[in-house]
């Protein structure tokens, strides 16, 4: 599997597979990306997990390889590798909803998401910016480079278009829905974040409404999962927007369906004034995720998926980790 790292045609690759595939995706010329991670591949299959152990407040540090247990589809399975994740590289995306639902809740969003990058992307990480609403808009590609970033966070505005970054796209908006969600998460995890390696993040600012999406629920959170991606959510729902509207709202539940089968966590914020601590909380986890390696007993190479658990030794804390993984194939 080739990485690609040139801007120019990784883009290329992202708007025919945006045209063919599922919906439009438009993008911007980007600048070179800084400190970039080498690609090391693993001649073993190697099984990552990552996990972030709580109490009832807040996230368990100190931990070591003997507190935790492991199984694969109720097997028990030998902890290999181990290590705690505060300064592991992290590649990162953040995906932002700028459909009419985000009217009232997008400024804030843009501010304390500008801070979050400064708090958490360091020299060796990476990080994109997608904004979706009726298309899926790729406004920043990975890079280290905070003022790039930001920009990208702070041209986003509802109903499509992408400010001063955004030019306009090959493509025409598609006419079923306003939210395609879905097909954000689908792109992302699938031609974003596949090849890259280590701690790889989606961070989804929304609500959770998806309409229009031409992939399902179910399809793109197993290309999440096929792509080993651990997706977050900070959640700050509107609901006057939809008793206003009229409009069925099942957001919650889809979120937490993407969280949960990933190991990330749905953050709601219900005032916007909290929207802050939600980031913190966020910055937090990232910052105390543990990771357990191990080679599965079972060999077998059938592109299966094994049903993956995890759990600390000895004391009622609650884990957080995908809940599985795709085998391989040959």
């Amino acid at each position: 599997m080739i990485r690609v790292h040139d801007v120019g045609w990784r883009l290329a690759i992202l708007t025919w597979l945006g045209a063919m595939l599922i919906a439009p995706v438009t993008s911007v010329a980007q600048q070179p990306k800084q400190d970039q991670i080498p690609t090391i591949r693993a001649t073993s299959e190697v099984v990552n997990v990552y996990a972030v152990v709580r109490d009832k407040k807040r996230p368990v540090t100190g931990l070591n390889k003997e507190d935790f247990e492991l199984t694969e589809d109720n097997a028990r399975q030998e902890i290999k590798y181990f290590s705690r994740e505060t300064d592991t590289p992290l590649t990162m995306g953040i995906l932002i909803d700028t459909s009419p639902s985000q009217q009232r809740v997008l400024p804030v969003e843009q501010q304390e998401a500008d801070q979050f990058i400064g708090q958490v992307i360091g020299k060796r990480d990476l990080a994109f910016v997608l904004r979706f609403d009726v298309d899926v808009e790729l406004l920043q590609d990975l890079t280290a480079n905070h003022g790039l970033l930001s920009r990208a966070i702070d041209s986003t505005v509802i109903g499509g278009g992408g400010g001063p970054v955004g030019v306009p796209g090959p493509f025409p908006g598609s006419n079923a829905g306003g939210t395609h969600l879905h097909d954000a998460v689908y792109l992302a995890s699938r031609e974003l974040l596949k090849n890259e390696v280590g701690r790889k993040v989606l961070i989804l600012l929304t609500d959770g409404e998806d309409q229009g999406s031409k992939m399902k629920l179910d399809e793109a959170a197993e290309a999440a999962q096929k792509s080993d991606v651990i997706i977050y959510s900070i959640a700050i729902i509107d609901r006057a927007f939809y008793r206003g509207s009229l409009m069925g709202f099942s957001g919650d539940s889809v979120l937490k369906k993407y969280s949960d089968q990933t190991g990330g966590r749905v953050i709601e914020v219900n005032r916007a004034k909290d929207t802050s601590q939600a980031f913190q909380e966020l910055a937090e986890e990232l910052r105390t995720q543990y990771l357990l390696g191990y080679t599965p007993a079972n060999s077998h190479r059938d592109g299966r998926f094994r049903k993956i658990k995890v759990s600390v030794v000895n004391h009622d804390y609650k884990v957080q980790a995908r809940r599985g993984y795709y085998a391989a194939t040959d």
